[in-house]
């Protein structure tokens, strides 16, 4: 009969230990850099994007500044022919105010659900848990 080994069991029962625990090592190190390469991958593409992302929505901030300014000095000579000029000013601020406060407020709130980095920092993470419970269970 023939011995029913794979190549694999082959290869442990003719390797000394010292050999494949310097094997293990150095795949374990492959492992680390390879996921250290892929979390920067990551970061630079979300990088990339956020910048792309946040370049659009400033020109869209300035344009929609612009009308809303307008739109308050429209409001502020349209109010000061119902009342004074001083008071309407007065009116068009309070309630840039109010609309400041209740941005201010939702955009705290938003910040604070703010995650952190990408999935891969989760799993390089995960790494040396996972040989700390493999050598317990030796």
């Amino acid at each position: 009969m023939s011995d029913p080994t794979t190549p694999a069991e082959a290869k442990a029962a003719s390797t000394s230990l010292g050999d494949l625990l310097g094997e293990v090592t150095r795949d374990i190190s492959t492992l680390m850099r390879q996921e250290v390469e892929l979390a920067k991958a990551e970061l630079k593409e979300s990088a990339a994007k956020a910048g792309k992302g946040a370049g659009l929505v400033g020109g869209a901030a300035y344009a929609g500044m612009m009308a809303v300014l307008f739109l308050s000095i429209a409001l502020w000579w349209g109010l000061g022919h119902l009342i004074d000029n001083g008071w309407s000013a007065v009116i068009v601020a309070a309630i840039w105010a109010i609309i400041g406060l209740i941005l201010y407020r939702s955009g705290r709130k938003s910040l604070k659900t703010v995650e952190g980095a990408p999935q891969t920092v989760d799993s390089l993470k995960k790494i040396p848990e996972t040989l700390r419970k493999n050598e317990e269970n030796r």
